[in-house]
């Protein structure tokens, strides 16, 4: 935000607003491309589990063919790596944060936009846009203690 014109004069309540709107979306877009990508990665590896174990078993159970019982071990190890992965990067549990910080920017954004439209330009102060930004920052507070309380705990299994 640049001021209006000479030194001093900061920019009006709108102007802030619509500045703050602004960061608002792009809180939200960050928190919707990473629920994106956790969630995928989340899915992608509980079914990677599923398809391994459910061959290394059908696989175990055609013993006779030494082939097919050192491709089902080599299954079984996989799915041994990913079920050791999985609660290390907790993809479900970053997914579900995301989906919550999203609804969140939302609902704050769809709150400011009301304040927008219902508030005449002169009747639009910064007290109003200082309970929004403590809000907005509050989100980002929340999101961040909450990360950092799922990357502390020793086995991550236990938030999924």
């Amino acid at each position: 935000m640049q001021p209006d014109s000479g030194p001093g004069v900061g920019p009006s309540p709108r102007e802030a607003a619509a500045f703050l709107l602004e960061r608002i979306h792009q809180g939200n877009g960050y928190a919707h491309s990473r629920k994106r990508r956790f969630g995928r990665s989340a899915s992608l590896t509980k079914v990677a589990t599923l398809v391994l174990s459910a061959a290394s078993t059908v696989i175990l159970g055609l013993q006779n063919l030494n082939a097919w019982a050192g491709l089902a071990l080599a299954c079984m190890a996989l799915v041994t790596l990913l079920g050791a992965v999985e609660p290390f990067f907790n993809w479900r549990s970053r997914w579900v944060l995301m989906e919550e910080a999203q609804y969140r920017f939302r609902r704050l954004a769809d709150e400011l936009e009301y304040l927008l439209a219902t508030t005449a330009a002169d009747d639009l102060t910064f007290d109003q846009l200082g309970e929004f930004f403590g809000r907005y920052q509050a989100i980002w507070d929340d999101l961040s203690r909450t990360w950092l309380e799922h990357r502390r705990e020793p086995s991550a299994s236990s938030n999924a």
